[in-house]
């Protein structure tokens, strides 16, 4: 099932719809959310770690097939940007980590993967996976895409670099 939606997502039909331009945050910046989480290797951070970054987050589980099939365009975009001003968030929701664990070592995934320490904030209410954020480095939600999509386009990318105020 993921390898013919990661075909279908090849297509190109399913991109996410990317928002206008927006100006600079005006004022001070609003904080990250608080959200403990912890890495692949059981060390504990916060969402708040990546204050002053644009952070794409995703909520992905290892059972999901779409979530599955939107991961390698997900890669592929990891290792184009600029890390330094961007930061990859995927946060599995399996209730084991073994089986997310298992997931990306089998695939080869080198971007960051985390686990929910705590519930997350109510910012991050979803009722479909996968689902990504993005947030600017001002803190706030730039935009939000419910299901799977492939955010590997030059048109992302641009948009993540704008965000960035490169």
């Amino acid at each position: 099932m993921g390898t013919l939606q990661q075909g279908l997502l090849a297509t190109g039909l399913w991109r996410p719809a990317l928002p206008a331009p927006r100006p600079p945050h005006a004022g001070a910046p609003r904080p990250l959310p608080d959200a403990p989480l912890y890495t692949l290797d059981g060390r504990p951070t916060n969402l708040r770690r990546y204050a002053g970054k644009v952070v794409v987050l995703n909520l992905w589980a290892s059972w999901c097939p779409p979530c599955r099939a939107e991961m390698p365009a997900l890669q592929h975009l990891y290792s184009q940007v600029d890390t330094a001003r961007v930061a990859f968030l995927m946060v599995s929701l399996d209730e084991n980590p073994d089986r997310a664990r298992r997931v990306v070592e089998r695939a080869g995934y080198t971007f960051p993967v985390f686990f929910p320490a705590a519930p997350l904030p109510k910012v991050f209410d979803t009722k479909s996976i996968p689902t990504t954020f993005v947030l600017g480095p001002d803190g706030a939600v730039a935009t939000r895409h419910e299901g799977m999509a492939d955010y590997d386009t030059a048109e992302f990318r641009a948009y993540l670099q704008q965000l960035a105020g490169q």
